[in-house]
């Protein structure tokens, strides 16, 4: 199975997207020690970077889209190679006219998740063939109340079995 971060078109195509990667936790370490070596480095200064180091969360993103009717066969196809170019897509439905999404995503803040989610479905239209419908919803919560809505038994079931289903 190939890892990739969304936006990845799939080997041996000639497009790329760019996208930004943030530095391993070990960056600024190995940083730190190189300038530990040129200069002196207090700890206060280290550990108020490191507290200044944004973190990152899981978020569950929920897209949905839609639009004119598409053959079930191509969209099912679509999102499968949809799944195959995002591995960290958890699960998707679909009808003829609308699919929705789920998967989870890494990121600092609620509105860097929402902004990498709603370009998955843009982004991966032309690779994957996807219909060319738009996104009508989009919900994204962080992993601690997606885990307390289940626990309450309300919102969406876990996402089992994971892939591509129809409705």
């Amino acid at each position: 199975m190939r890892r990739a971060r969304p936006g990845a078109p799939p080997r041996g195509t000639a497009e790329r997207a760019l996208t930004s990667v943030e530095a391993g936790a070990d960056f600024d370490e190995a940083r730190d020690r190189s300038t530990d070596q040129k200069t002196e480095t207090t700890t206060e200064t280290r550990e108020s970077r490191a507290e200044e180091r944004p973190v990152s969360k899981l978020w569950h993103i929920t897209l949905s889209v839609s639009g004119a009717e598409a053959p079930l066969k191509e969209v099912r196809r679509g999102l499968e190679q949809l799944a195959h170019d995002h591995p960290f897509l958890l699960t998707s439905r679909y009808a003829n006219d609308h699919a929705e999404i789920r998967y989870w995503e890494e990121a600092r803040d609620l509105h860097d998740a929402a902004a990498v989610a709603l370009r998955l479905w843009g982004e991966h239209r032309q690779t994957a063939k996807l219909p060319p419908w738009e996104i009508v919803g989009l919900e994204v919560i962080d992993r601690e109340t997606y885990h307390q809505r289940i626990a309450e038994g309300y919102g969406p079931p876990p996402a089992a079995p994971v892939g591509v289903h129809p409705y």
